[in-house]
């Protein structure tokens, strides 16, 4: 296992396009990390530089203590798979899983044995005589994974391996793939843009834009206190409702209507200020009109508004909400939701509210990120 340090890492395109934007990261000896964002971030990009298929334009990357800058990727003793998994055609499985242990000169004997111990592993033994031509989606991916697993690499680089199967698949390969994972304890790099595997897999998630990392957490720091208005957008399977408002009273008013909010969430300010109230459609709960949401101060803690859409999600039903001339979501039980049509009041749970200043960044009691939370910055 090897830790991964960056240090002022950039690369650079001809034509002044910066893919990688002077990175300072380091990912822990056999630690699971998620590189999260959306297309064109620099993501896949950082992943290739890390691999050694992409030759760094400035600044340092060191592997194990080593400094792997300009090593080719060859001698890095690090493992790719790809988003198209990238198997040989003209090979069977058992050749694929091998190829790498043939590069390294291991005896034909020694590696078709280790290809079958690994294949089986995979539940792959009844598939190693067949190409790949012949293979679904998902054992074309456990092929995948195998050839990396048997190479026993410092260090693994998933790059969206699971973007091509279908829903059901993706979420057991998801299980299988975290679990393997710690039973390795092989340093993963894992580049994604699905924010719910980000979520379910790693144990540290770096949200990039531009080349620069927005956010450096845990999936509970990531979800529950993004830094600002790009990374609350981005995570979540719905996105965060994020509200013009302004800063009044003994919370914010938002739509005309004040709603009170704990002191630790408005932070110091001022009255007046122009500011966003962030809110994931998880925390906020919807109540017919004619019920009272005084909370206690004589404020209301309901913004009135008219259901416009509800949608099925299955368990739960989304259900957009016009606060007059603003839309919000909330989601609510499978039963619960009410017709479009509808008034209803919309209301946010004040203790996961969350209040941005005008330039997008998170206030309040909750420290702002600095260092390493926002590297390359």
């Amino acid at each position: 296992m090897s830790a991964i340090e960056m240090i002022g890492l950039t690369k650079s395109y001809t034509g002044g396009v910066t893919a990688v934007d002077r990175l300072d990261l380091t990912i822990a000896e056999g630690e699971f990390f998620a590189l999260l964002g959306p297309s064109g971030c620099g993501k896949t990009t950082l992943l290739r530089t890390i691999a050694g298929l992409e030759e760094a334009t400035s600044g340092r990357l060191v592997m194990g203590g080593v400094d792997v800058t300009r090593t080719p990727p060859g001698t890095r003793d690090v493992a790719m798979v790809f988003q198209d998994y990238a198997l040989f055609p003209h090979m069977d499985v058992a050749d694929n899983i091998s190829y790498p242990l043939k590069l390294q000169r291991m005896p034909m004997v020694r590696r078709r044995a280790k290809a079958k111990e690994t294949g089986e592993r995979l539940g792959l033994a009844n598939l190693m005589d067949r190409r790949p031509a012949q293979l679904s989606g998902g054992q074309q991916q456990r092929v995948a994974l195998a050839r990396a697993i048997a190479y026993r690499p410092q260090v693994f680089l998933f790059d969206e391996p699971l973007s091509n199967l279908d829903a059901r698949l993706r979420l057991k390969a998801r299980s299988f793939l975290k679990r393997l994972q710690h039973e390795l304890r092989v340093t993963t790099v894992f580049v994604t843009h699905d924010q719910a595997e980000a979520l379910a897999m790693a144990d540290r998630i770096a949200v990039m834009e531009s080349g620069r990392i927005r956010q450096l957490g845990s999936p509970a720091e990531v979800f529950h206190r993004p830094v600002d208005t790009f990374v609350a957008n981005f995570i979540g399977s719905t996105p965060m409702n994020l509200l013009p408002a302004t800063r009044a009273g003994a919370g914010v008013q938002v739509a005309g209507t004040a709603i009170a909010l704990p002191h630790e969430v408005c932070g110091d300010a001022p009255v007046g200020a122009s500011v966003t109230l962030g809110i994931r459609p998880e925390y906020a709960a919807l109540a017919p009109r004619d019920l009272p949401t005084d909370l206690p101060g004589g404020l209301p803690g309901g913004l009135p508004g008219e259901v416009t859409v509800v949608e099925n999600l299955g368990a739960t039903m989304l259900v957009s909400v016009d606060l007059g001339g603003v839309s919000a979501q909330a989601l609510v039980a499978e039963g619960e939701q009410p017709e479009a049509g509808a008034p209803v009041w919309f209301v946010p749970d004040p203790r996961r509210s969350l209040v941005y200043d005008d330039g997008g960044l998170l206030i309040g009691s909750v420290p702002r990120a600095g260092g390493s939370a926002r590297s390359g910055r």
